[in-house]
């Protein structure tokens, strides 16, 4: 398999990577797309607001989600990619070998080159393992909102991904 491999992390992993990952499936067929979470209960279905939510921003709900702790092979992957900064720093804590395939989102959608080549080449152009960590990185959780917040974070998902997804190529 040459497709790259991403891993989207969030809290839970019943939200935010989540719907992200999802989002990206849907824009990239060339992708392998896993999910996970840094403080998981094992095995719970997606949360209804986000299904609904997701629905309602005409993204398909991955069939048969269950919840999942990030696991050793995910850190395998290709690319990493927190929903927030204290994604990133587990990652770096409990992973320092993955620490320079791990960023958040939104750096990723802003920093990462559009150039050809290699995907490999340009995550490590970046130099993830030394980037200090920002306020303005963080996609706020929806957990404990009503359905238009988890809505609204879709949306704002939506928009990253978009700008990711070519990025990916």
């Amino acid at each position: 398999m040459n497709d790259p491999h991403i891993v989207f992390l969030c809290t839970g992993n019943a939200a935010r990577s989540v719907m992200a990952g999802a989002m990206l499936a849907m824009q990239l067929e060339d992708v392998r797309v896993t999910t996970a979470g840094t403080h998981v209960i094992e095995g719970h279905p997606m949360s209804w607001r986000t299904r609904d939510a997701m629905l309602e921003c005409g993204v398909v709900p991955v069939a048969g989600h269950r919840t999942r702790q990030l696991r050793a092979h995910d850190i395998e992957a290709d690319l990493i990619v927190g929903l927030a900064c204290e994604h990133v720093a587990y990652v770096r804590r409990a992973h320092p070998e993955a620490a320079s395939r791990t960023a958040t989102l939104r750096r990723l959608a802003r920093d990462l080159s559009h150039e050809p080549g290699p995907l490999a080449d340009r995550v490590a152009s970046l130099a993830l393992a030394d980037v200090e960590l920002e306020q303005w990185e963080d996609v706020e959780d929806p957990a404990g909102g009503d359905l238009d917040v988890f809505v609204a974070c879709a949306r704002e998902l939506i928009h990253l991904i978009t700008e990711l997804a070519p990025r990916l190529g």
